[in-house]
């Protein structure tokens, strides 16, 4: 063989070996989805104004399988609408997966990046979660609020007896009074006038203003942050300004009465003054303290309200329930906390209102820190991940007759699975508060089924429960559309149990 052929081979072999080794591998394809525009990527096939967005992107199941993908202006919008991928990518990998996408507007400039629910997967957002786990973390923990429960509870019956008309009213006062008294120790005015509340309020109004995905121009083109408040165009820094006031002071009034309590001596036992005691951070605490109230007020009251409509709609269910309820507790006492385990069919209800409706059907949005390969599907770094926790609820192939209202497909042989474990979230990101949020729901539902008759107002009565229109708001949280009911104590001795709260 000659040396010009030896050479050859060698310069050959060498490039060979050369392009294995630097290569760079094949890039895995994003999952399917709508084709995109030029320049606009899929801006067009999100959801519109006013849309549903849950039923929105449960159609990407049909068209595209368990997981799609769209985009708009190189951001990448991950769905999920399938619960073993969601579990897969959300809890066995959430190390990778549990950041939150970049808010500028609500974060960097309002001032809600200290929140807990804006934190990235940071040693803060640890923090955070340490401290709430330390005081809400387990059962043994959450019970030690069930008597504040029980009470404010008891109260909201009488309410609902005088004022039957106000039922929306009274349920947000009976939670906003429980969770004010659990996170500080403060006891709010029932009258609907107390500043703590006012304040409160107007905060989570403004952050769901300030976080809206769509509504600020800063949120696209970061930089427009450094423009001054002076400058034409740039009103949303006044708006920011203001917004950022209201987020200071409500963060800041609460734990300011809990400490001056605690410095009298005469604080009532709270989460602040639990976790202040314990030693942690007082900062973290702060914020830990609000995230509570933040998240606990809008989607309790709107899961009661869901339930409110759903046995309205449902008088079968409410004859089952009643029987159980007399059965085991009888009429001379208001259930309790420790009856739960002996009433399998009002702990079912529970369940099937949270997966008829669950209140925050898209949960909240994750965001990857990582590229990550998942059934053979690229998802980038970056990519905004969306778990659709109303299309798995009402999968036809996991849940029977998805739609229709129906405990007792949680009491059979069989039983369907516990929408609870998807309901409050996935991995890092589960809701820190759902012990204390599942035993209010349970308290709440087990102790107006115990008094009340729920049905509808009277103008109403000629029309058929199944024809009733029901209809829930588009958003992160999901409210049912306001309507009415009619409440009745179921008898002369139920009136009187709901009366000796006076006593």
């Amino acid at each position: 063989m000659g040396l010009f052929t030896i050479s050859l081979m060698v310069a050959v072999l060498g490039i060979y070996f050369t392009l294995k080794i630097f290569r760079k591998p094949a890039t895995p394809p994003l999952p399917p989805g709508p084709k995109p525009r030029f320049l606009i990527g899929n801006l067009l096939d999100m959801p519109r104004p006013g849309e549903k967005e849950w039923s929105h992107w449960a159609k990407h199941k049909d068209l595209y399988g368990p997981i799609s993908c769209v985009s708009a202006f190189n951001q990448k919008l991950i769905i999920i609408n399938d619960t073993s991928l969601a579990r897969e990518i959300l809890e066995k990998r959430s190390a990778n997966h549990s950041s939150r996408p970049r808010l500028v507007f609500a974060n960097e400039l309002v001032g809600w990046e200290k929140t807990l629910s804006s934190q990235n997967n940071t040693p803060l957002f640890h923090t955070y979660r340490k401290i709430i786990g330390r005081v809400l973390g387990s059962h043994k923990a959450a019970a030690q609020f069930n008597g504040l429960q029980e009470t404010e509870s008891r109260k909201c019956l009488l309410r609902l007896l005088e004022q039957p008309e106000r039922f929306g009213e009274h349920i947000r006062t009976e939670v906003v009074t429980a969770i004010l008294k659990m996170t500080y120790g403060y006891s709010a005015s029932p009258d609907g006038n107390d500043p703590l509340i006012k304040l409160a309020d107007r905060a989570l109004l403004e952050f769901s203003q300030a976080a809206m995905p769509g509504s600020w121009l800063v949120d696209v083109i970061p930089s427009l942050k450094f423009i001054p408040e002076w400058f034409p165009g740039a009103g949303f820094q006044r708006v920011a300004r203001e917004f950022r006031k209201t987020v200071m002071e409500s963060t800041r009034r609460g734990f300011a009465f809990t400490k001056h309590e605690m410095a009298a001596g005469t604080h009532v036992p709270s989460f602040t003054s639990n976790a202040l005691e314990a030693g942690e951070d007082e900062e973290a605490v702060r914020w830990t303290s609000f995230a509570l109230y933040g998240g606990g007020d809008d989607t309790i009251v709107s899961e009661i309200k869901c339930y409110f409509l759903a046995l309205m709609l449902n008088p079968d269910v409410q004859r089952r329930a009643h029987e159980e309820i007399d059965r085991v507790v009888g009429s001379d006492r208001l259930p309790a906390a420790a009856d739960r385990a002996q009433l399998p069919y009002i702990d079912a209800i529970v369940k099937e209102t949270m997966r008829w409706h669950p209140i925050a059907p898209l949960g909240l949005p994750h965001k990857s820190d990582v590229d990550e390969v998942v059934e053979g599907y690229l998802i980038p770094k970056g990519a905004i991940i969306v778990a659709n926790i109303w299309s798995f609820t009402h999968d036809p192939s996991v849940y029977h007759n998805p739609s229709t209202f129906n405990p007792s497909r949680f009491l059979t042989e069989t039983p369907e699975p516990d929408p609870r474990d998807v309901a409050y979230g996935f991995g890092r990101r589960i809701c820190p508060g759902r012990l204390f949020a599942d035993n209010f729901l349970f308290l709440t539902i087990a102790q107006t089924l115990a008094v009340f008759s729920i049905s509808q107002p009277r103008d109403n009565a000629e029309a058929a429960a199944g024809e009733q229109v029901v209809d829930f708001e588009p958003g992160i949280i999901s409210r049912p559309v306001e309507y009415q009911c009619a409440l009745k104590a179921r008898s002369a001795r139920h009136e009187q149990l709901i009366r000796e709260v006076q006593c």
